[in-house]
């Protein structure tokens, strides 16, 4: 680290330590309530050290809830720390993401993933077609953006490698089509979540509508995630990268390294990698027996769990029973169940021996640690931001100029804002539709039922989903993407690099084209061409071609 990048993060802690210890926090939220995840982002960015950025920003948040800095120091220790570790739905997380790893590193060690690639290179012999084939398995899962997210990410690293695509590529590939993809799809676990937000603000206003029919109006209007999924599949088949992007690009095919030198990767993948000696074998069953049954006891776990919860006399439908399942319970099924069977596998075809096997699941595990980690810190500046009211601040702020032409680009941006800060989409859809929803059906004209049926209050409804989405692709706090960057072993910051000119770049093109032009009476089918086409523009006038002639 340079001088002037260590003073600069001096001033920077210092400065934000020295406010939260003199303001402390009032009765209402303020501006101090974005400084917390603000110092964040910025030391993430300049530094590059996402667990010291995020444990500043926690602390400056802390500091100034408790209005003293060694008690906000000893707080955020003993409360908010512990307190994220302790919350359920984290836990299971955290098993889940350990249990994931340690399955890869067994059907790693048993020649599986090999078996894989070998398979995958007789029809992916180009970057093109490796890039192709990642975002076609990021389709295919679409029923949870976190199992896409691992699944995809472990699955097409070796094979991304191999064809000198780089890791800060593959991680953008990979968190641009898990929650677009799960937030688009007609039954998922974010489908369910975002149309049971709706339920409280209908029954308020005795709208006759089902959520789940709103729901489904909505998806044409989810710009931001639509247009992310055109413009990866134009990026991939023109070939053609700008910004830091295409240093990353241009440096792996012209050297081979699927990573800068100096690269903090949040996956140790040689944990992983080193244990391909232990068996000769390489046919790919080996690991897509495991795979496809995290993916089956998974989807059994939503449906179980899901009707466990039923209420006495409800309707048993598919709505009903993933909307009441426990997704981390299932993910958390789904990984060890297929751990599990990976060992059994590999011990009963005389792949490994028990011990071998055993080393090679805890490896797995540990190769997940640092991101485990990053994802607590996360959570717990998420914590720290919902009791400083963050989110509160920023909607307070864009309501005061609201009016109905401009209510979904407001709302769009401010969504992406909070999603930004906070770190979570999820909690950002949480806050922002009981508040958002009901603010829309008062301000525009009609009764409730005439109010939903409207083009602006649907758009309104999926620039919250999609703003969500964008403010995670951007934020180097968000769970998805450090997932994202877990999976796909690269650098944390590297990826965020990258990814944020073209997150920002599908962002501005959905506000214009898409909530703007809604908002003022436009066609939605225009607004969704207009938005492929500036799509394709952008790639065309700023990207570059990598050089052909290494591609094959």
């Amino acid at each position: 680290m340079s001088n002037r990048i260590k003073i600069t993060v001096t001033i920077l802690f210092s400065f934000g330590i020295l406010l939260a210890e003199q303001n402390g926090v009032e009765s209402s939220p303020n501006w101090l309530s974005i400084l917390p995840p603000l110092v964040a982002i910025i030391l993430a960015l300049v530094t590059r050290e996402t667990l010291v950025s995020l444990f500043a920003g926690v602390w400056i948040g802390v500091t100034i809830l408790k209005a003293n800095l060694i008690d906000g120091f000893l707080t955020t220790l003993d409360t908010y720390l512990v307190g994220s570790l302790a919350d359920t739905s984290h836990a299971s997380i955290i098993l889940f993401t350990l249990g994931f790893g340690g399955m890869i590193g067994v059907i790693s060690a048993n020649g599986g993933m090999r078996g894989i690639v070998d398979i995958a290179v007789r029809h992916a012999r180009t970057r093109k077609q490796g890039q192709l084939t990642t975002v076609i398995m990021g389709v295919i899962i679409f029923f949870d953006d976190y199992a896409n997210t691992l699944l995809v990410g472990n699955m097409m690293r070796p094979l991304t490698d191999k064809l000198r695509i780089s890791r800060e590529k593959l991680s953008y590939l990979v968190d641009s089509t898990a929650a677009p993809v799960a937030s688009l799809a007609v039954i998922s676990t974010w489908s369910i979540f975002q149309m049971s937000l709706l339920n409280g603000p209908y029954e308020q206003f005795g709208v006759t509508e089902n959520p789940y029919i709103t729901f489904i109006r909505s998806i044409p209007y989810s710009f931001y995630c639509l247009l992310t999924l055109a413009f990866i599949l134009i990026n991939a088949i023109t070939r053609r990268e700008y910004g830091p992007m295409y240093k990353a690009e241009r440096r792996t095919v012209l050297t081979g390294a699927v990573m800068r030198p100096g690269a903090n990767p949040m996956t140790d993948t040689s944990k992983i990698d080193s244990e391909d000696h232990y068996s000769k074998s390489s046919h790919w069953t080996n690991s897509i027996i495991p795979i496809i049954a995290v993916v089956l006891i998974a989807m059994l776990g939503l449906f179980i769990t899901g009707k466990r919860a039923l209420e006495t006399g409800m309707v048993p439908s598919i709505r009903n029973i993933i909307g009441g399942a426990d997704s981390y319970a299932a993910l958390m099924w789904g990984s060890y169940s297929a751990g599990m069977i990976a060992i059994i596998l590999s011990v009963s075809k005389k792949l490994l021996t028990l011990p071998k096997a055993m080393n090679a699941w805890l490896n797995g595990a540990r190769s997940m640690l640092l991101g485990c980690a990053v994802l607590i810190l996360a959570w717990t500046l998420g914590k720290v931001s919902e009791d400083l009211g963050t989110a509160q601040f920023l909607v307070e702020i864009s309501s005061n100029f609201l009016t109905p032409h401009i209510l979904p680009a407001v709302i769009f941006v401010t969504a992406a804002a909070i999603s930004f800060s906070t770190g979570t989409s999820w909690a950002t859809m949480s806050i922002l539709v009981p508040i958002v929803m009901p603010m829309a059906i008062q301000l525009l004209q009609g009764t409730p039922d005439e109010v939903v049926a409207s083009p602006i209050f649907v758009s309104t409804f999926a620039a919250i989903l999609s703003g969500s989405v964008l403010g995670d692709h951007c934020s180097p706090i968000s769970d998805t993407t450090i997932l994202s960057s877990t999976a796909s072993g690269s650098d944390h910051i590297d990826h965020v690099r990258t990814q944020l000119p073209y997150a920002l770049t599908v962002g501005a093109i959905a506000l214009t084209v898409g909530y703007l032009v809604i908002g003022f009476g436009g066609n939605l089918s225009i607004s969704i061409i207009l938005g492929i086409i500036l799509s394709f523009a952008a790639i065309m006038i700023f990207g570059k071609p990598i050089r052909r002639d290494m591609e094959s």
